[in-house]
C-alpha cells in the first residue's frame, strides 16, 4: 500500500529568485514565520520544536506512523530507488553482484564498503569457515524444543543463546571484538539454522565442512545422511547463493530497524541479531514467500486464476508477492530469481504452482487495477517455488532469508554504533489519554 500523499500545497518563486537550501514555514496559530534548513533532501524534527503556541509547550513534532516519510539514519551501506527499480550495494547493482560474486564475497562488501583483494577474500572465508562450528551445549539447548517447533522460534533462541556463550560480545566498541562476534554470527547462522531443521526431522546432526562453499556446506548440513562426503549438487548450490546475495541487505526493512533500535541500547550483536530475526519471523516481513505459496495452493489451477484476480479486485483477497512499499517498479531482485528458478527446475523438475504463478503475474501486469496501482512481483513472488522445490517445507522459508541477511545486520548495527549522532532509540507519541485524575476507591467506583 502507498503512504497517504501529504497535503502540501507547493507554490514556486520565480526562477530568478536566488535559490535557498531552506524551507520557510508559517505557523498559522501564531503568525510566526520560520525558516529551516535542507540538507540531503531533509529537514532535521528537532527543527520543529521551536514552533510554540506557548512557551511551555512542548513544542511541534511531526507524526509518521510506520515511517512512511521518515529517514533514522544516514547510510553508506545499500541504495534503493523504487520508482526505478534500482537496488545497489555498496554502489554495486545487484544484477552485476548476482552474476559475478559469491555470497561471502558480497557479505564482505557490505560490511567493510569494497571489494575484497583475493588475500582478503581467503582470510574472511576461512574465518567465516572456522566459526560455523557450535558448542556442543547448543545442541542439548535444541533437543529441549518439541520435534514440531517452528525452526524459526528455534533460530531465534538460539542465537539469542550464543550471547550467554560469548561474554566478549558486550565488548561493543572493541573492533577486534566486533570483528570476531561477525565471523561468529555469520559463520553459525547456517548451522543453526541446519541444526534446528533436523531437529524437526528427528534426524542426527550433520556437522559443517570446511572443504565446502558457505551455500554448499549448509546444504551438506541440511541433507546429508549415510554417505562419508556430501557433494552439493552444483546448480543448487549455485541458486541457493546467489539468493543469498539478493537476501544480504535491504535499507531500513522491519529487521535491520529493528536490529538498529534494540542494539542502540548497547546490547551485545548476538541479541540484537535475535530481535531481527524475530521481527524477520512476521509473515509481513521474512514470511511472505510463505504467504504466496499458499495463494498458489489456494487457486490450485490455472483456469481458477481470472476469478483470484477478480476477487481480489473487489477487496476480498490479496495477491501475495506482488506490491512492495519501496518498489514502485519490478522488483530487480525478481527479475534474478525467474532466471534462478529456471535453473532449478531443470534439475529438480518443474514445480507444479509455476503454470498458476506465471499467469497470476501475466494477467497482473496487463490489467489496469495492478498496473496504475505500480503492483509489480516482488522478491517473495518466485522464492517460495524455488525453496519448495529445493526441498525445504515452508516452514524454512524465513530461516533461508535470516541466514544471508545476518550480514546486512550486522553493517546495519555496526554503522549505527559508530555514528555519532546516534543515541538510544526512543520515538515520541502524541498522547490521547485521560487527563489527570484521583483515585478513586472501589466502593465509590461506577
Amino acid at each position: 500500500m502507498n503512504p497517504t500523499q501529504p497535503a502540501v500545497r507547493v507554490t514556486t518563486k520565480d526562477q530568478s529568485d536566488e535559490r535557498r537550501e531552506t524551507l520557510s514555514v508559517t505557523d498559522n496559530r501564531t503568525g510566526k514565520s520560520f525558516e529551516l534548513p535542507i540538507s540531503e533532501e531533509t529537514i532535521r524534527a528537532l527543527d520543529l520544536r521551536p514552533m510554540k503556541v506557548r512557551s511551555d509547550d512542548f513544542g511541534l513534532m511531526s507524526y509518521d506512523p510506520a515511517f512512511t516519510n521518515t529517514a533514522l539514519c544516514k547510510s553508506k551501506i545499500t541504495y534503493i530507488d523504487g520508482d526505478k527499480g534500482i537496488l545497489r550495494y555498496r554502489g554495486y547493482p545487484i544484477e552485476e553482484l548476482a552474476e559475478k560474486s559469491t555470497y561471502l564475497e558480497t557479505a564482505f562488501l557490505i560490511l567493510y564498503g569494497e571489494l575484497p583483494s583475493r588475500a582478503q577474500l581467503d582470510e574472511w572465508s576461512y574465518h567465516i569457515n572456522h566459526h560455523t562450528f557450535i558448542h556442543e551445549s547448543i545442541k542439548k539447548f535444541l533437543e529441549g524444543f518439541h520435534y514440531d517447533a517452528h525452526p524459526m522460534g528455534m533460530l531465534i533462541s538460539t542465537i539469542a543463546a550464543l550471547s550467554t556463550f560469548y561474554p566478549d560480545a558486550r565488548d561493543i566498541f572493541n573492533q577486534e571484538s566486533r570483528r570476531k562476534q561477525t565471523w561468529r554470527l555469520i559463520g553459525k547462522m547456517p548451522t543453526l539454522a541446519a541444526f534446528s531443521y533436523r531437529h524437526s526431522l528427528g534426524m542426527p546432526y550433520a556437522y559443517p565442512d570446511s572443504d565446502l562453499s558457505y551455500a554448499g556446506n549448509f546444504l551438506n548440513m541440511l541433507f546429508k545422511t549415510t554417505e562419508q562426503k556430501y557433494r552439493p549438487n552444483p546448480t543448487l548450490e549455485h541458486a541457493l547463493d546467489v539468493l543469498f546475495i539478493l537476501h544480504a541487505d535491504h535499507e531500513q526493512n522491519c529487521s535491520a530497524n529493528a536490529m538498529r533500535c534494540v542494539g542502540s541500547s548497547h546490547v551485545d550483536p548476538f541479541s540484537a541479531a535475535a530481535a531481527a530475526t524475530a521481527a524477520l519471523y512476521g509473515p509481513l516481513h521474512g514470511g511472505a514467500n510463505e504467504e504466496v505459496l499458499h495463494m498458489l495452493l489456494e487457486i490450485g489451477s490455472v483456469r481458477n486464476v481470472p476469478d483470484y484476480i477478480k476477487r481480489v479486485k473487489s477487496g476480498e483477497k490479496k495477491l501475495m508477492g506482488f506490491g512492495h512499499r519501496i518498489y514502485k517498479n519490478y522488483d530487480p531482485r525478481a527479475r534474478i530469481i525467474k532466471g534462478i528458478a529456471d535453473q532449478v527446475f531443470e534439475v529438480m523438475g518443474r514445480n507444479a504452482l509455476l503454470d498458476i504463478a506465471l499467469e497470476c503475474e501475466r494477467i497482473a501486469l496487463e490489467d489496469e487495477y495492478f498496473v496504475t496501482r505500480r503492483l509489480y512481483p516482488n522478491v517473495d513472488f518466485y522464492t517460495g517455488l524455488i525453496y519448495q522445490s529445493m526441498g525445504f517445507p515452508a516452514a524454512m522459508f524465513p530461516v533461508l532469508f535470516a541466514i544471508p541477511r545476518t550480514s546486512g545486520w550486522i553493517a546495519q548495527w555496526e554503522e549505527m554504533l559508530l555514528d555519532p549522532e546516534q543515541k538510544i532509540s526512543r520515538p515520541r507519541q502524541v498522547y490521547l489519554g485521560s487527563d489527570l485524575r484521583s483515585y478513586a476507591p472501589m466502593d465509590e467506583r461506577k
